[in-house]
């Protein structure tokens, strides 16, 4: 489950071309938090509109 959780930052750090477990996972961690970010405004945006 953890892992569908973590796979758009997966992806991403694989598009740069940056290794995901590099940093203890921060960078990955940064684009999580951006996406699922992006995603709640949406939802919310919805909801509210």
């Amino acid at each position: 489950m953890a892992e569908l959780f973590l796979w758009p930052g997966t992806k991403m750090c694989e598009w740069f071309g940056v290794d995901p477990t590099k940093d203890a996972g921060l960078i990955r961690w940064m684009f999580n938090t951006l996406f699922y970010l992006c995603v709640a405004l949406a939802v919310l945006w919805a909801v509210l509109a």
